[in-house]
């Protein structure tokens, strides 16, 4: 199928409340402006250097997410022109964020990245880190970033009770944190779990392969 196929057949199964970030890691700015000149806005990015790569040669009124790992050395690279941060996994990268978006006299929207599969390769905050951080911004310490919301990944499993457990465990705490101030993404979900992560309550997924295609690796 054609990305502009993948692409409605997607949207056509999203409720009107439910964000699509197109990923296009490994894909070319080409495919990034069709799926644009289709209507979509938000993109995102796994990589820096590929961010930087494309940007430049695609719409400025994209909004790109940064979804993947960030090391906080090249958070000064992105921090000019990034809407959304999702991968926040640290203070230390949280307090990175704050001081370039300062730099850039911005606001830099990020969202937690909270560990919620069993996988030792996932990324992420435990529960108890993502509360102190949050309490820590709601007392003034990152002024220049705001918490937007929360972002996790699921086990990669067939086993849909284990992945339903996971995204559960994330909208309870979304839930319990939007008691202190309110959050308005709760980002979970990618190609082969988004409708269960929007049935868990995602309103924000993120889907790659099954809009573009499969990734080449080797580029």
């Amino acid at each position: 199928m054609s990305i502009k196929e993948n692409y409605q057949a997607i949207k056509n199964q999203l409720p009107a409340e439910v964000q699509l970030v197109a990923v296009s890691k490994t894909h070319p700015a080409s495919a990034v402006q069709e799926a644009y000149d289709l209507g979509q806005k938000v993109f995102g990015e796994n990589k820096v250097q590929e961010l930087m790569e494309k940007a430049p040669l695609l719409p400025e009124d994209i909004q790109w997410h940064l979804i993947g790992h960030l090391q906080t050395n090249k958070v000064k690279y992105i921090a000019p022109f990034i809407d959304t941060i999702q991968s926040v996994d640290s203070e230390k990268l949280l307090a990175e964020i704050n001081k370039e978006s300062g730099k850039n006299n911005r606001i830099i929207k990020v969202l937690l990245q909270v560990k919620i599969a069993a996988e030792d390769t996932k990324f992420g905050l435990e529960i108890s880190e993502a509360k102190e951080l949050f309490q820590q911004y709601l007392a003034g310490k990152y002024p220049n970033t705001e918490i937007t919301g929360l972002m996790g990944m699921a086990t990669f499993t067939d086993d849909e009770q284990q992945i339903r457990k996971e995204f559960l465990t994330l909208k309870r705490l979304f839930d319990e944190l939007n008691q202190l101030k309110t959050l308005n993404t709760l980002s979970m979900g990618m190609s082969d779990d988004f409708p269960l992560a929007i049935e868990c309550g995602a309103n924000s997924i993120r889907v790659g392969s099954a809009i573009f295609g499969k990734r080449d690796y080797s580029i």
